[in-house]
């Protein structure tokens, strides 16, 4: 390790006194002032993970659906998956340290993590189209270099795509090309394979109207146009040329506010979707004839495509196990829909893609989406190999051809991590392939009206939870409170939890009418105002 190096180029990018930032799920965020020596010391890191693994590691500098002021940062493992949880320690410890401690931090995590300093190091690097992208990438680049690794910079990527390169690279080229133009040829030509067997190639039925949220999603989608056939017609609103990133529009935006995002004119019964900010997430949605609204979120886009997998399924008869993942904030109705009419198994994990993607790993089929419209599926490698064999060998004409729509489903899914466009392209797919209109597919099941709330609290830690953060712990009383209240309502359930980044719980609620919901949301809040240290004034309905 060159110390007189790692010295002077530290004192290029100096950490401002008092402050101290956590890597969570969504890895670093925050004022994009804030980040310099952040972005200079996970380049440092991404080297020593490298070096650890033997293996090329990602670093992606977005700080996806937050306002554009913002920026952040994480770090991407070899196979395209979010980074080991011992390594956040590592990360949050190493921004946080001062100026003086740098070089015993890096050589207390060599230690703990057995980095040998000798082996070579690679790290792709990507960013999002914030004004401070650039410049902040630049000083991850800087704490590469000082390690002595290697570095390949794809400039603006949206965060799946820099995702799906690492595990191109670590695979050798077993999951695909690591540029640009593998991603969209790998893409195109699966969704192209499996739309060329619809039927109902109905003009109308093609046309997709998309929010891009003024992000890289605008300009990734408009390099990939001319990929897809002739009647597939995106149009894209929202591309970043006129409005500020996020601003009033994008998945977070719809999703929140339950309407159309500014920008995009919907006429009835069109179909619209939304991407976020770095294009991991999407939300479909329509008005219908009288104008109102209908958002379909992750919970139904889950629902669509484990009844399109699950006849699949069937139709190559291989015992194969399918699951779908959720957490607590899934809609009653999906989850209920899913076990009693699909009679697909489903597992509630505690929030967070983490989690999610851990569980979904057991199943054969593993189908998660959180209710924002983040996910993917993922197939165990017994089952893709078995589904590629059946393709080549299968006599039987319908096992074969079911195959064949399956191997095209495992190409067309993103499976290091939720995709935006490939989330998109599958669900175009299956609606053509099935020849449902997005109204079709929103009356599968009717949402259970809910509600969302925050209390301030004194302190968050106060509230301990369990079963996948549905029932609390501590405070004592608090779930008995709970359980008493949402009793007085039909179809109801309420839980709460803590944030994982403020000092606030936080509280949802449903049940059989919105005016219930609501009720049971707010006797909630006051229970946890009561009981859990509540800052300020009870909160008022």
């Amino acid at each position: 390790m060159d110390l007189e190096a790692l010295g002077k180029y530290s004192a290029l990018h100096p950490k401002p006194a008092g402050l101290a930032l956590q890597y969570g799920t969504a890895g670093f965020r925050t004022k994009a002032q804030q980040l310099d020596h952040v972005m200079f010391r996970m380049g440092l890191l991404a080297v020593l993970r490298s070096k650890a693994v033997a293996a090329t590691i990602g670093v992606m500098v977005t700080a996806s659906h937050n306002p554009e002021e913002d920026n952040g940062i994480k770090l991407v493992d070899p196979l395209g998956e979010m980074l080991h949880p011992s390594w956040e320690e590592y990360a949050t410890q190493l921004a946080n340290a001062e100026e003086q401690e740098l070089q015993k931090v890096i050589t207390e995590i060599c230690q703990k993590a057995a980095v040998n300093l000798h082996k070579d190091a690679l790290v792709f690097i990507g960013r999002d189209t914030r004004p401070s992208s650039e410049k902040l990438s630049q000083s991850v680049i800087d704490g590469i270099l000082v390690l002595g690794g290697q570095y390949h910079d794809y400039g603006l990527v949206t965060t799946p795509q820099l995702h799906y390169m690492v595990c191109c690279q670590n695979t050798q080229g077993q999951y695909g090309k690591a540029t640009l133009e593998g991603y969209y040829e790998k893409l195109s030509k699966a969704f192209m394979e499996l739309i060329k067997q619809s039927h109902s190639s109905g003009e109308c039925q093609r046309h997709l109207k998309i929010d891009c949220a003024n992000g890289i999603g605008a300009l990734k989608l408009s390099e990939m146009k001319p990929y897809f056939p002739q009647e597939v017609l995106i149009h894209i609103y929202n591309d970043g040329t006129k409005e500020k990133l996020n601003h009033l529009c994008g998945a977070d935006f719809v999703k929140v506010h339950q309407k159309p995002p500014g920008g995009l004119d919907m006429k009835p019964n069109e179909r619209c979707c939304s991407f976020d900010g770095d294009a991991d997430r999407v939300v479909y949605y329509y008005k219908d004839t009288t104008g109102h609204f209908h958002l379909i979120d992750g919970d139904k886009i889950a629902t669509l495509i484990s009844i399109f997998l699950k006849e699949l399924l069937a139709k190559v008869r291989q015992n194969f196990k399918m699951a779908v993942v959720q957490t607590a904030y899934a809609n009653g109705s999906s989850t209920r829909y899913l076990e009693e009419t699909l009679k697909v198994p489903v597992h509630c994990v505690k929030t967070g893609v983490k989690h999610l993607h851990h569980k979904a790993q057991e199943f054969d089929v593993g189908v998660y989406f959180e209710a924002n419209g983040h996910g993917t599926v993922l197939f165990s490698k017994a089952a893709e190999t078995k589904i590629r064999q059946l393709v080549k060998e299968e006599k039987d004409d319908e096992k074969r051809e079911a195959a064949k729509v399956l191997e095209n489903m495992i190409d067309l899914i993103n499976q290091t991590v939720g995709d935006a466009i490939s989330d998109m392209l599958v669900i175009e797919a299956i609606l053509a392939l099935k020849g449902l209109t997005v109204q079709q597919w929103d009356a599968l099941y009717a949402d259970l009206p809910n509600r969302l709330l925050k209390v301030q609290v004194a302190d968050r830690r106060v509230i301990d939870t369990t079963d996948a953060e549905r029932r609390v712990v501590t405070p004592p009383g608090l779930q008995e409170k709970i359980d008493a209240l949402v009793k007085k309502y039909k179809l109801s359930r309420a839980f709460v939890r803590p944030s994982g980044t403020e000092d606030v719980v936080r509280i949802y609620a449903e049940a059989d009418t919105q005016e219930n919901a609501d009720a049971l949301a707010h006797e909630v809040s006051l229970a946890v105002h009561h009981l859990a240290g509540g800052r300020g004034a009870p909160p008022q309905p």
